[in-house]
């Protein structure tokens, strides 16, 4: 709670400025499963919870398809604002978000890490492509890290949906 309370009112990158709400993260705080997306978009800056939108109603489709609810993993971002437009967060903005991921994922301590995009890659293997780790399980300082595709890449191209299903059920 008192990360949470840090969140609401950090002020450490400009995107601070345009944020409706701080989409902190939701979830079993004593999760096995972490979810880490990009950022915000409109619908979770709107209601301050992560993945509520379009790429949320699939994943919590993807998260049934291997016997899970929303409410038994931790779902989170790597920044905890919307950057305007729904760009892509800027390094500085990662960074400066950096802390409230880091401590999150200190306190929640999941055995596995699930980086949807490559955002969220980035943070484990910068130099690393999404489309040539994805769904393959490494370890970092003993956790498994296991990218996938994000849910919104079916979205945009529904030829990666198969992908993401059967990837989602290596998962599981």
């Amino acid at each position: 709670n008192q990360l949470r309370q840090e969140a609401n009112e950090c002020k450490k990158c400009e995107l601070h400025a345009t944020r409706t709400n701080v989409v902190f993260g939701t979830g079993n705080e004593n999760a096995d499963l972490m979810f880490i997306g990009e950022a915000p978009g409109y619908n979770e800056d709107q209601q301050g919870r992560p993945f509520v939108g379009a790429a949320g109603k699939l994943l919590e489709r993807l998260l049934a398809s291997i016997g899970l609810s929303r409410e038994s993993v931790f779902i989170t971002n790597m920044v905890k604002c919307r950057p305007p437009n729904n760009r892509d967060p800027f390094p500085v903005e990662i960074s400066s978000c950096g802390r409230y991921l880091d401590e999150q994922i200190r306190l929640i301590n999941p055995k596995m890490i699930i980086p949807l995009g490559r955002h969220a890659l980035s943070k484990w293997f910068p130099n690393e492509t999404i489309g040539k780790v994805r769904a393959r399980p490494r370890y970092v300082e003993n956790r498994i890290i296991f990218p996938l595709y994000h849910p919104a890449a079916a979205l945009h191209n529904p030829n990666l949906r198969q992908t993401i299903e059967q990837d989602f059920l290596k998962a599981g």
